[in-house]
């Protein structure tokens, strides 16, 4: 109910806004003119779908924060070698099949140097990622890692739908 009220508080505010006079007639109209577009065109409720677990959260952080700095160490040594740096193309599967936490995984691994995010394939769960700096075969260490990162995700920031649907 609450919400409600906001809302139509808001909507009496930009009503005597768009009127430019503050009077009493314009209060009771714009609150008169918010109950009718509340009443009749109500919003539905959204739910992010994201949660927030302090505790997972500091984890994650701490853990994202050194990550960030053992990759940048480690393109930062692949820059000032001579010759190219070994690159690599992999496919992960996801195991969870909420958007919001397959976004916030994408957005964690483009924010850590030396990988990027290609292309994502929501129906199917899986992301295709560039690798940079990895000499040798690093597939299931790179699948191994992103499968890590989910789980610290999903712990710091799922619904309870999301843990569960991990193993």
């Amino acid at each position: 109910m609450t919400p409600r009220l906001a809302l139509i508080a808001w909507l009496a505010v930009v009503w005597v806004m768009l009127w430019g006079d503050l009077s009493p007639g314009n209060v009771l109209g714009g609150l008169a003119a918010g109950l009718v577009v509340t009443w009749l065109l109500p919003l539905p409720v959204l739910d992010p779908g994201i949660r927030i677990h302090p505790v997972a959260l500091v984890g994650f952080l701490l853990w994202f924060g050194r990550d960030l700095v053992v990759s940048t160490v480690r393109v930062v040594v692949w820059v000032v070698r001579p010759g190219v740096p070994p690159t690599q193309i992999v496919r992960v599967r996801l195991r969870t099949s909420s958007e919001s936490m397959t976004v916030m995984i994408m957005i964690a691994l483009s924010t850590v140097p030396g990988t990027l995010v290609v292309e994502a394939y929501p129906e199917e769960r899986e992301l295709v990622l560039h690798v940079l700096g990895r000499p040798g075969d690093v597939t299931e260490a790179v699948r191994a890692d992103v499968a890590g990162l989910e789980s610290r995700v999903v712990a710091a920031f799922g619904t309870r739908r999301d843990r569960e649907e991990l193993p």
